[in-house]
């Protein structure tokens, strides 16, 4: 749990006020968010931002393929089903890899690189260790940390070899859920044993920090259900787990239009799972991390935490300090001190951009000094459950955090508001009530819980 300076945290009940949940909020993975992005950023001022980039550097590289679809995913990600397909767009990613490197100045140092998607083993072994050797020819790489997400359904043994040679530290998995009867209903079929065995071949193959990612609100997940995931994924000895509310959001997912709304618990039973979660977890020995997310004490997640050295990136929690995080391949977002930019979704046009030798920004917003201020404030509301509070954004924000007050969800100390315990479920809404842009911004969030 929480240390003395973060989240005032006890094993209370939290307490249920729908009205204060009802309203959906950003998760907070930037601020601002990506609803806020325009089309007047683009190559050039992405090109400035490498540019005037020194010191720690991260790398984020995205692969917008997977071999098989699940219903309930939000993510840019489509089938990796025709090899050609595969082919142009590795093409294009390695030309980006070397147009992105050219514009970092000498001084810079990549100590980090992550490999997300979609679903980087949705490539060839020999194709993905292609691309790692395109990082290491073009970027100042500096002994970094290497992550990558797995689909655990499509993890053959040669990806072993491939996650040692690379010298990959950490892993993420898709799990979702262990229960058979939600995998059918999710579209994810992964029997355990897929789990353990690709779980025992990461192990082997050097990893020391894995991560799974569970849900709760599936259709048809009872407690039981989701006691079970919990158990058996702490059996495996995850060393971290992100427990995520599933969002039902058909009108902007098509594919989810195959899952049975009719089936979905209630948003009284989803908070009382994300509840169940939470003290399930604490009571088998992980860190809260903020709200969803929990690790061992002896991960570096859990540390950061205790050092009050967590950070919220495009990849969530994180102990990553570097101030600036390129991302590459389509629809991959970059942060820069001044800027957000993202790179251009649709593959077509993304190819079109690199065979030009156009740097693919195509999105973005220009972060102003004050957009600067309040995102150090919601940061610290996610990651320490505190923020100290400039006089007059309290004064502004004092009419919408009034509900949250009186129900002693959070409280003033000082110059500092602090989230209570009570308060863990409501801290996007806290944190939204210092964001200007989303009283206005047409954009559908996720529901708090």
């Amino acid at each position: 749990m929480f240390v003395e300076g973060g989240f005032a945290l006890s094993p209370l009940m939290w307490p249920y006020y729908p009205d204060l949940l009802d309203k959906p909020v950003p998760r907070y993975t930037s601020y601002p968010t990506a609803a806020e992005f325009r089309n007047d950023v683009g190559p050039k001022d992405y090109a400035a931002a490498l540019e005037a980039a020194s010191g720690d550097v991260s790398l984020y590289v995205h692969i917008p393929f997977c071999e098989s679809i699940c219903w309930y995913c939000a993510c840019n990600t489509g089938a990796a089903n025709r090899r050609q397909r595969l082919s142009t767009y590795l093409d294009s990613l390695h030309r980006e890899i070397a147009l992105v490197a050219a514009h970092l100045p000498s001084d810079a140092r990549v100590r980090r690189i992550a490999f997300g998607g979609g679903s980087p083993n949705a490539i060839a072994p020999v194709d993905f260790v292609r691309l790692f050797s395109e990082l290491v020819m073009h970027f100042p790489l500096e002994n970094p940390l290497v992550s990558i997400e797995l689909d655990p359904r499509t993890l053959s043994p040669e990806w072993g070899s491939v996650v040692a040679g690379i010298g990959a530290t950490h892993a993420s998995m898709g799990v979702q859920t262990f229960a058979p009867h939600l995998q059918e209903a999710i579209g994810r079929i992964q029997p355990i044993e897929m789990i353990e065995r690709s779980a025992a071949l990461l192990r082997d193959a050097g990893i020391t920090s894995l991560n799974f990612d569970l849900m709760y609100g599936l259709p048809g997940q009872s407690e039981e259900d989701l006691d079970e995931t919990l158990r058996l994924a702490a059996g495996m000895g995850a060393n971290r787990i992100a427990l995520f509310g599933y969002a039902h959001v058909p009108h902007l997912i098509a594919r989810q239009r195959r899952i049975d709304a009719s089936a979905l618990p209630s948003k009284e039973a989803r908070f009382a799972m994300a509840q169940q979660g939470y003290r399930q977890l604490v009571d088998a020995g992980y860190e809260a991390i903020g709200f969803d997310h929990f690790a061992l004490p002896g991960d570096p997640l859990a540390q950061a935490a205790l050092a009050g050295t967590l950070h919220r990136n495009f990849q969530g929690f994180t102990d990553d300090a570097a101030p600036v995080l390129i991302g590459l391949g389509a629809s991959a977002i970059g942060n820069f001190p001044d800027l957000l930019v993202q790179n251009e979704k649709n593959s077509g046009r993304y190819r079109m951009m690199l065979s030009q030798d156009i740097l693919p920004a195509a999105l973005g917003v220009r972060r102003s000094a004050e957009d600067r201020r309040r995102g150090r404030v919601i940061e610290a509301l996610l990651c320490h459950g505190r923020a100290r509070l400039d006089a007059d954004l309290a004064r502004e924000t004092l009419p919408g955090l009034e509900p949250y007050l009186c129900k002693e969800l959070c409280a003033f100390e000082g110059d500092e508001l602090v989230i209570m315990s009570g308060g863990l479920p409501y801290a996007r809404s806290i944190a939204a009530q210092f964001d200007p842009y989303r009283q206005h911004s047409p954009r559908r969030f996720s529901s708090a819980i």
